[in-house]
């Protein structure tokens, strides 16, 4: 089955086989009602009491005993090997935006192919959500209320240069690069931080305490 399309009225949770627990998956539901699992993550989501609407993937990671709980109207098998499972997930989800729960703290090649796939999608439309940070795709223009002393990291991956207001450390006339300067542990001066690219490919590294006012900004933020 590879031709299809998950459009739900709201925004999806997408549950991945890393590290997770019933605290993030349930605030991340809070938020994302629609729950996706992409491959093994339907074996967590089970653990955690969730059935899953959907699960997506190349189907070499869900186990026996789990793929047999789930009715096979939501077993989604998508078979090349030419993208990761969370890039499968991404491309036949349709919602504006995803919060991706279980892709960081296992093996270190998963979590950076998560990272290749993120700055490859529109900006703003998926956030990363670990057990400590959020990670999301820079839109080019991006203001968010913070709060003085909070942790801002920018990571770019390809070169991208930016302007930058509130930053202990500003960007401006600094080009960043994966093989070149980042941004790691910057800090809020002021209350409100505001970023400007002029290009895309600039992840935001946030404590997760942000959640929740990212994802009211990225709902109105152009790309």
């Amino acid at each position: 089955m590879q031709d299809f399309s998950y459009q739900p009225a709201g925004f999806v949770t997408l549950l991945g086989g890393g590290e997770s627990d019933s605290q993030t998956i349930s605030m991340c539901l809070s938020h994302a009602p629609h729950l996706v699992a992409a491959d093994g993550g339907a074996n967590r989501a089970l653990e955690l009491g969730h059935m899953p609407d959907l699960v997506i993937g190349d189907f070499d990671s869900i186990s026996d005993n789990t793929r047999a709980l789930i009715a096979p109207e939501r077993l989604y098998p998508v078979l090349e090997q030419d993208s990761t499972d969370f890039a499968k997930c991404l491309r036949h989800i349709h919602s504006p935006l995803v919060l991706a729960a279980g892709f960081t703290g296992a093996r270190i090649d998963h979590e950076l192919a998560v990272y290749n796939v993120l700055v490859r999608q529109p900006a703003g439309r998926c956030i990363v959500v670990g057990g400590e940070d959020i990670c999301f795709h820079a839109p080019r223009h991006i203001s968010l209320e913070v709060g003085q002393g909070t942790r801002v990291s920018l990571f770019a991956m390809q070169p991208v240069c930016g302007t930058s207001r509130g930053l202990r450390w500003p960007i401006d006339g600094i080009e960043m690069a994966p093989m070149g300067r980042c941004g790691t542990s910057n800090e809020a001066t002021e209350a409100r931080v505001t970023l400007s690219f002029e290009r895309d490919g600039m992840l935001i590294i946030l404590p997760r305490d942000q959640l929740a006012q990212v994802i009211a900004v990225l709902r109105t933020a152009p790309a």
